[in-house]
C-alpha cells in the first residue's frame, strides 16, 4: 500500500518552505508530504489523487490566500477526502475565521503563525490528530507501511 499524502498548502514561499520542512522532517517516514502554492492548484492535485484512490491524511492550509481561502479550500477538499484531519494556518486576526470554519468544515485544529520550536508548537497537535487518523482509517494490524503509530517519528 502507498504511504498516505499530508497536503500543505499556502501561498508565500518562505512560509511553504518551512511548513514543508517541518512535515517532512517529523512525518515523511509515514507519509507523503506534498505542498502547493495555492487552493487552486491543489484541488486539482487532489482530484488526480482521488482519481487514483490514494489516501489523504491532513491538510494544513493558510486561511488568507489570494483567489482562495483556506476555509473555501478546505469546503472543497473534505467532498473528496471526507476523512482526512483539516488544520489551517492563521495569523492573529484570523482566529475568527478558524471558529467560524470549526462548524462550517469541521476544522480540527488551527494553528497561529509561527509555530516555532515546531516540537512545541506544531508536532504534538499534529501527531494526536495523525494518530486519530491512523486509527481510524487502519484499525489495530491493518497497516502495511510506515512505522508504528504510537509516536512520531
Amino acid at each position: 500500500m502507498n504511504k498516505p499524502f499530508i497536503i500543505a498548502v499556502d501561498d508565500d514561499p518562505s512560509v511553504l518552505k518551512v511548513v514543508d520542512l517541518d512535515l517532512r522532517t517529523r512525518y515523511g517516514k509515514q507519509f507523503r508530504v506534498f505542498s502547493l502554492n495555492s487552493g487552486t492548484n491543489a484541488l486539482e492535485y487532489l482530484k488526480n489523487l482521488k482519481e487514483k484512490n490514494e489516501l489523504v491524511a491532513l491538510f494544513i492550509i493558510d486561511q488568507r490566500m489570494p483567489q482562495m481561502t483556506g476555509v473555501e479550500f478546505l469546503s472543497q477538499a473534505r467532498l473528496m477526502f471526507p476523512t482526512a484531519k483539516r488544520v489551517l494556518l492563521t495569523a492573529y486576526a484570523d482566529t475568527e475565521a478558524a471558529m467560524t470554519a470549526i462548524n462550517d468544515v469541521g476544522l480540527d485544529y488551527y494553528l497561529m503563525k509561527p509555530w516555532s520550536p515546531p516540537e512545541e508548537k506544531l508536532y504534538p497537535f499534529l501527531d494526536d490528530l495523525l494518530r486519530d487518523w491512523l486509527a481510524l482509517i487502519f484499525p489495530p494490524g491493518k497497516r502495511n507501511f510506515g512505522e508504528p503509530t504510537e509516536h512520531f517519528p
